[in-house]
C-alpha cells in the first residue's frame, strides 16, 4: 500500500507582466544587435521581430487575464 500523498503546495504569487517585458527587451536588444552587424541570414532578424510580438501577445492576454480575476473577485 501506498504511503498518503503530500498536499499540493500553494501557487506562487509572480508578476507576469514584469517578466514579459523583460523578454521583449532581451528581444528587443538582441534586434538592435543584429541591425547593428547585419547577419547573412535575415531570419535572425525575422526572429526577434516574432519574439517582440509574440511577447506583445502575452502582455495583452496576461492584462485580459488579471482584469477578469479582478472582476470575478469584486462580484463575489
Amino acid at each position: 500500500m501506498k504511503p498518503p500523498r503530500k498536499p499540493d503546495p500553494e501557487p506562487l504569487q509572480t508578476n507576469d507582466s514584469a517578466t514579459i517585458l523583460a523578454g521583449i527587451g532581451l528581444w528587443a536588444i538582441a534586434l538592435v544587435v543584429l541591425l547593428i552587424i547585419r547577419p547573412a541570414q535575415s531570419w535572425w532578424i525575422w526572429t526577434c521581430v516574432a519574439g517582440m510580438g509574440m511577447g506583445g501577445f502575452g502582455l495583452i492576454y496576461v492584462y485580459r487575464r488579471d482584469q477578469r480575476e479582478q472582476s470575478r473577485d469584486t462580484a463575489k
